[in-house]
């Protein structure tokens, strides 16, 4: 049956207590990772607004603003200017402005992989960095602890009621389990 169905489906959504302010906190956190490499982007498409205009309806949400239709588009639009973009550092730059967006977009569920919704932007910037850096895995680690010094109470808060970051994702899941890892207090 159909109602059946929704309750089960109403019952896992509610795994995980989130707040509106818990979504703008996370949001905030991600906008402000992503901003630090958003200049990597525009050296490379000086032309291209699409990741800024993601970080900038990140930030409006943030600080108040609707959770709808601009913070999905520009997300979009942010990934389609990293598949655009013409080298690696400037694509992860994208990528983690189209993250810091989608971040809003947390949901309530306890599964792994909505860490990524928290960390994405962070671990995007930071391979980003790497990347400018000629691949140097030390700035890599340098902006992990950088991004765990930025990350508020709130946000360490949100993290803790999720499971550990997921195995996988290459060198930017690498980066997400080793900021995860920071961020989650010893058992």
């Amino acid at each position: 049956m159909a109602g059946e169905s929704g309750t089960a489906e109403a019952a896992e959504a509610t795994d995980i207590a989130l707040s509106r302010q818990d979504l703008r906190e996370v949001t905030a956190f991600a906008a402000a990772c992503a901003e630090e490499v958003l200049a990597v982007f525009e050296a490379d498409r000086p032309d291209d607004g699409r990741p800024r205009e993601a970080i900038d309806a990140a930030r409006e949400f943030a600080r108040g603003g609707e959770r709808g239709k601009r913070l999905r588009d520009t997300a979009w639009a942010a990934l389609k200017a990293a598949r655009e973009a013409d080298t690696p550092a400037a694509q992860e730059a994208a990528r983690a402005a189209m993250a810091a967006a989608g971040a809003a977009y947390l949901h309530p569920l306890a599964k792994a992989t909505q860490v990524k919704h928290i960390l994405g932007a962070a671990a995007h910037a930071a391979r980003a960095a790497e990347l400018v850096a000629g691949d140097d895995r030390t700035v890599g680690a340098e902006r992990v602890v950088r991004a765990a010094r930025r990350a508020t109470p709130a946000v360490v808060d949100v993290l803790g009621r999720y499971p550990a970051a997921p195995g996988g994702g290459g060198r930017v899941g690498e980066l997400t389990r080793a900021l995860d890892a920071h961020l989650r207090p010893c058992s």
